[in-house]
């Protein structure tokens, strides 16, 4: 009985050993309601926070941490000394700091910098010791809030909008927004299985806790805002809001105070402006779709007087300057229309019922169910809206996986893009020539497409882009912290970039519809859960039947490179032998395309040993061999195939140029005879 009680005791304890090996992926959860009092005259405003914090995780907190972003925009901050000290690097002689930020900092006078102040912090009523540093508010706690359990903090607040430096900000005169209003409130921080992100604002990315938000914004009634969330009272508030044929209602007095709601989302955004004008579109079955830009007349015809000579004679005159800007945002609401039943099918549902593109910010910037975008550029609003899939509602940490959001966010933008020019310009052609409804075009993108060869590549750019990067001896690996490279140049491309590369050539080792069920595998299973590479990594082997530890190993850990060559070939038998070289440190399997003098194609494929499984086959009007996989340990790999060398005309490994060889020279064989 002793040894059974013994032995029944040993598997307890393994269980809960196992247990605690394979936690849940459990998330934190919050809902903010908060109240806002703006003043326009000042750029400043005061906030009342009511935050309900749900400790999901199996651990107790004796300490949170909020983010208080706007610090950042205070001469001597970190994110000034970042900047100053990249601009001090010149490569191609130019410096490597954000053309945005540059020394401006350090330049601000006190009623231009921004500030988040806490005026006082409660959790359950109770006073909180803090501690500010800089952009991160450190709250050792009166009580540790235990696992499973939900506590409610209080704030009272005040802030000051800084000049327009980066994203967040007023008054930029390139746009003529007065407030775009980004990482505005204090927001507390993530905690997930690694523990807490007490990330500081030093250049870029963001993290956050899904949650419920209710905000109330008070403002100068002249002032028309979009961003985040639904309106709750569009008929009190107008501005193209209301319900159709409702007379609008607006209170008395100088102010208006706005209501918005926004379920599960990370983060809330807003934007404010006198002059904004607002478009709408309805998608049938599916969001609106609004866009809010400055109008200005002013502002535009200012804009236009600092044009080239050049470009003012493109335009004629100011005033067709001004028609074109306001075609060029009706554009992008109707692009947002066209699209949107291309990439719900290959990326997913949008869960909102509304996304707002919004004129403001610095450049092009993502929040939930809405954007920061500074012009009517379509790539840059396709960009940002993908960001929808790939941080708003899978919401990797940008700081540790920074080219699963933005690589993956080129990715697929690339392809609406690509997609939405091919529409567009068959629907061009077919208007001229008469020929009635358009037909269906561009079936759903290249990886649909009957074969490879000789297909224009979306991604090309970011192919490009990498093997420039890789020249410049300036690579760092993927796992770098965003805020870590050692160069702006490295971090942009390489998340940019060689996210993007990675992901079409996952499409290669693995099939390119493979690939397509992988990424909408990957939005079902890991939405609102904050995944990292090897969760994304697991959907792909799970979805392919092939092992990719490997993949994310060479391509994500390291800066090893690709590079494959053709070696040599011969004769024997009457059969044709091909040898291969592997000259680069990076194994993949391998694509050889055989021509022959008569016209016909071979496909011979060689999988990589690691992979322990083989991709389908790509295109079945050329038909494959399949040989056995080549070891990572051999520099050096022949095959056979069942024809005299004489009949051999091309020799080609890699003809849909979706590896990332480095080196693409000697990846082609022209035979003379």
């Amino acid at each position: 009985m002793m040894r059974n009680k013994i032995y029944t005791l040993v598997l307890l304890s393994l269980a809960t050993v196992s247990s605690w090996a394979q936690p849940d992926r459990w998330q934190q959860r919050v809902k903010y309601t908060m109240d806002i009092a703006m003043n326009v005259t000042t750029n400043r405003f005061t906030g009342k926070q009511r935050l309900e914090y749900t400790n999901n995780s199996p651990d107790t907190l004796k300490k949170v941490f909020y983010h208080l972003y706007w610090n950042a925009f205070q001469p001597n901050s970190m994110m000034d000394n970042r900047s100053r000290a990249l601009g001090q690097k010149k490569i191609n002689n130019r410096p490597d700091w954000d053309g945005r930020v540059r020394d401006r900092i350090q330049y601000l006078k006190e009623d231009e910098i921004g500030y988040q102040k806490i005026g006082s912090l409660k959790m359950n009523g109770v006073a909180q010791k803090y501690n500010v540093q800089e952009t991160i508010l450190e709250v050792q706690l009166s009580q540790p809030i235990l696992p499973k359990t939900k506590v409610v903090f209080e704030m009272d607040f005040e802030a000051q909008v800084p000049l327009q430096i980066r994203r967040s900000g007023r008054d930029n005169p390139s746009t003529g927004v007065r407030y775009s209003m980004s990482q505005w409130y204090p927001k507390m921080c993530e905690y997930d299985y690694e523990g807490w992100h007490p990330t500081p604002y030093v250049a870029r990315e963001f993290y956050g806790v899904w949650g419920d938000y209710e905000v109330n914004i008070t403002i100068d009634k002249n002032y028309m805002i979009g961003g985040t969330g639904y309106l709750q009272n569009p008929n009190q508030i107008g501005f193209g809001y209301q319900s159709p044929g409702v007379k609008v209602a607006k209170p008395t007095g100088p102010t208006l105070t706005w209501r918005f709601v926004a379920p599960n989302v990370h983060d809330f955004m807003w934007a404010a402006d006198p002059e904004y004008a607002h478009l709408t579109r309805t998608i049938a079955g599916g969001p609106i779709i609004h866009v809010i830009y400055n109008s200005d007349e002013a502002h535009l015809r200012k804009v236009y007087g600092e044009l080239t000579d050049e470009k003012k004679k493109s335009y004629g005159s100011a005033e067709n300057y001004i028609r074109d800007f306001h075609t060029q945002w009706n554009r992008v609401a109707d692009v947002a229309v066209t699209v949107l039943p291309f990439i719900e099918k290959k990326f997913g549902a949008y869960p909102y019922k509304q996304y707002t593109f919004i004129h403001g910010g610095d450049g092009g910037m993502e929040y939930p169910m809405s954007t920061l975008i500074v012009g009517p550029s379509i790539g840059t609003a396709i960009h940002e809206w993908m960001h929808s899939w790939y941080q708003m509602m899978l919401g990797t940490n940008e700081s540790e996986y920074a080219w699963m959001d933005e690589g993956f966010t080129s990715y697929a933008s690339s392809l609406v893009s690509n997609y939405y020019q091919t529409v567009t310009s068959s629907k061009a052609t077919e208007s001229e020539a008469g020929t009635g409804p358009r037909k269906k075009v561009l079936v759903d993108s290249l990886a649909e497409s009957k074969s490879y060869i000789g297909q224009a590549n979306p991604h090309e750019d970011a192919y490009d882009n990498y093997f420039g990067l890789v020249s410049s001896r300036l690579e760092e690996p993927l796992t770098t912290h965003a805020d870590h490279f050692e160069t702006n140049i490295a971090y942009s491309i390489a998340s940019y970039s060689k996210g993007q590369v990675f992901m079409e050539q996952l499409g290669y080792i693995v099939g390119a519809q493979v690939r397509d069920k992988i990424l909408l595998d990957y939005y079902n299973q890991w939405r609102y859960k904050h995944p990292n590479v090897n969760d994304f990594i697991r959907v792909a082997e799970k979805a392919s039947d092939i092992q990719l530890d490997w993949y994310r190993e060479y391509f994500v850990n390291t800066t090893k490179t690709i590079d494959y060559g053709i070696d040599s070939l011969w004769e024997e038998g009457g059969k044709t032998k091909i040898r291969l070289r592997r000259i680069g440190n990076m194994p993949m399997p391998v694509d050889v395309l055989v021509t022959f003098k008569d016209g016909s194609k071979l496909m011979a494929y060689v999988p990589m040993y690691l992979m322990f499984g083989a991709k389908p086959v790509e295109d079945a009007a050329i038909p494959r061999n399949v040989y056995e996989p080549w070891k990572w340990t051999h520099p050096q790999y022949t095959f056979e195939i069942n024809r005299r060398l004489t009949d051999l005309k091309v020799i080609e490994i890699d003809p849909s140029m979706r590896m990332a060889d480095v080196e693409r020279k000697n990846n082609k064989l022209d035979i003379p005879w």
